[in-house]
């Protein structure tokens, strides 16, 4: 067999904190990133579809371009107030695992079971869909200008992309690092190539399109969060912080979204300066239609470039997220075939292949805006729900070392502000957001009935799950499978 399932040796007696001691003999996952390769993952991770997509979006919940450029900046302080967070937790709990460390640390363990149950059922693969369905977009798009691309043709361009990323991140750790890296410089190469003619443009005094950009009755508070999820490119930090050294990670995450934040904000500048709103908001590829008005001479360029800053996103989210699954089964709070990593090439591929049918499943019934609405709430949730559980971490254990501490006043903060998005998006899109809360509490009759069963009724366990005996042959046989 290829696979060997990655054992812990644990010394119950030293650790005080409940983390478990990593056998130096066993098959594991390596940290092999360092602050470069640290800070290419955020920013390769961030920037991605995002700003190529988003601002239609943006535009259209917010209603006006001040206030679309307002929620593009304060999502960058944001982003930067909940990275520090994660600072934290990542230098505070160095066992792996990202969000399901954190929550199970903190929180307890339902709230880290629930973590991994929807993000391996619904929101990394709908992450994973937009992200594809945007790199087919551009890839199939400028073949059928004016005219509108198939579907069909887009979304089989995507699955293509997935399966590229999915054998990268199956071969090797060094492999996708190095594409990361790769993929990271072009990326930032076609944000300057948009932010160049567009402040150029600027600078010339085409400013007619930021005349009244606050217009009152164009204002559409309602739909804010809205907003701001498509703004969401904070969340994929989580991931990438347990895989540095722990010197490295505040620095990279502060180089990293402050240099997001900075870029994203200029590139929406150069949109609103050539186009004007009801242009933005007519275009299903707004990278395109600018490089159409702007860049005569290297119109084709851009789409290459876009797809590939949707290869980097994808590529990143597959490299950071089986990590979560790999603990969680490690635990066993998931699966065991989730804890089996490849023997020779130490990458976690059970839980590469496994995400890889639900993605596909979700590309072919998904439209972009409404995978993004449906993953955000989740999403955000949990986000507030460590960094609560961090507070909580500190008032029960104040002499836990802390490598790096957050002044409290940035947790509260972020905290509130993010469960009041959480709360009010509920309003703004009910059906997407409804939905993926119900999907989330799904989880809690699984965890009893797999996790817990002790807690259930003999006759529930009985009627809904198998013996110890039953389910140790069914993996034996699985295994030679």
């Amino acid at each position: 067999s290829v696979l060997k399932e990655h054992k812990m040796g644990a010394d119950h007696n030293k650790k005080h904190d409940g983390e478990a001691k990593e056998d130096k003999d066993a098959v594991q996952l390596h940290r092999q990133i360092g602050l470069l390769p640290a800070v290419c993952f955020i920013v390769g991770t961030v920037v991605g579809s995002g700003i190529f997509i988003a601002p239609k979006g943006v535009l259209m919940n917010s209603g006006t371009v001040g206030l679309s450029l307002v929620v593009w900046g304060l999502c960058g302080v944001l982003s930067l107030l909940g990275a520090l967070c994660y600072a934290e937790l990542g230098t505070t709990f160095s066992k792996s695992g990202g969000h399901y460390t954190y929550l199970l640390e903190t929180l307890g363990p339902l709230p880290a079971f629930l973590r991994i149950w929807s993000e391996f059922f619904f929101i990394r693969p709908a992450v994973t869909s937009y992200v594809a369905l945007a790199f087919g977009q551009y890839v199939v798009e400028p073949f059928f200008t004016p005219c509108a691309a198939p579907s069909a043709l887009i979304k089989v361009v995507a699955i293509l992309g997935v399966t590229f990323v999915v054998a990268v991140n199956c071969w090797s750790v060094s492999v996708a690092s190095r594409t990361q890296v790769t993929l990271t410089f072009i990326k930032m190469f076609a944000l300057v190539l948009i932010i160049i003619p567009g402040i150029i443009a600027l600078a010339k005094g085409k400013t007619e399109n930021f005349q009244n950009s606050f217009q009152a009755e164009s204002l559409t508070l309602d739909r804010l969060p809205l907003s701001i999820f498509l703004c969401q490119y904070h969340m994929h930090i989580i991931y990438v912080v347990i895989l540095m050294f722990t010197l490295n990670i505040p620095l990279a995450i502060t180089c990293s979204m402050v240099t997001v934040t900075v870029f994203y904000v200029l590139v929406n500048v150069a949109y609103y300066t050539i186009l004007s709103p009801a242009e933005l908001l007519q275009s299903d590829a707004v990278a395109v239609t600018f490089a159409n008005r702007a860049l005569e001479g290297l119109s084709s360029v851009i789409p290459i470039l876009v797809s590939v800053s949707c290869l980097g996103t994808l590529n990143g989210g597959f490299f950071g997220v089986p990590r979560m699954f790999f603990v969680g089964a490690r635990d066993g709070n998931w699966p065991p075939i989730f804890s089996m990593i490849h023997i020779r090439r130490h990458t976690p591929l059970p839980a590469v292949l496994f995400l890889y049918p639900l993605a596909v499943l979700m590309m072919t019934h998904g439209e972009i805006y409404t995978l993004i609405n449906f993953a955000s709430f989740p999403r955000w949730f949990f986000l507030a729900s460590a960094t609560l559980g961090m507070l909580i971490h500190r008032y029960r254990f104040p002499l836990k070392p802390r490598p790096f501490k957050v002044p409290v006043v940035i947790v509260v903060i972020f905290t509130v502000v993010s469960f009041f998005i959480v709360g009010f998006s509920l309003y703004s899109d009910p059906w997407n957001t409804g939905c993926s809360c119900v999907l989330t509490l799904s989880g809690v009759p699984v965890y009893y009935m797999t996790v817990q069963r002790s807690r259930v009724p003999l006759r529930l366990r009985h009627f809904f799950g198998m013996s110890q005996k039953q389910k140790d042959s069914t993996f034996k046989f699985l295994l030679k499978i």
